[in-house]
């Protein structure tokens, strides 16, 4: 994925994935968006109940680039029963990705 914005503070940043945005804020931002409060994701914690999927025609290749670049193992590539290979890793504030295949594509 490219890039599509990066703001020059470093706190805010988009990337290009066609008709959607995908965007990325640091907690420091939060904190000054959401004045109630909200819980951090933490590499020392348990991941929230929510992920962020990316589907790629190599996931075994994007598996270990994410490494890589310092994502933490959660699981491996694996075939599922339904045919679609399926991992998953979190990144350096914890946040669970998961790097799948097209439905139906191993």
């Amino acid at each position: 994925m490219q890039a599509r914005f990066v703001h020059e503070s470093g706190q805010y940043a988009e990337l290009e994935t066609g008709s959607t945005t995908l965007a990325f804020a640091t907690n420091d931002l939060a904190k000054s968006n959401l004045p109630q409060g909200f819980v951090e994701n933490s590499l020392s914690q348990p991941p929230a109940g929510i992920e962020v999927g990316f589907v790629t025609a190599d996931v075994p290749s994007a598996f270990a680039q994410a490494i890589e670049a310092g994502a933490v193992t959660v699981a491996e590539p694996k075939v599922k029963p339904w045919g679609q290979t399926v991992a998953y890793v979190r990144d350096l504030d914890g946040i669970l990705v998961e790097l799948c295949s097209p439905l139906g594509v191993e």
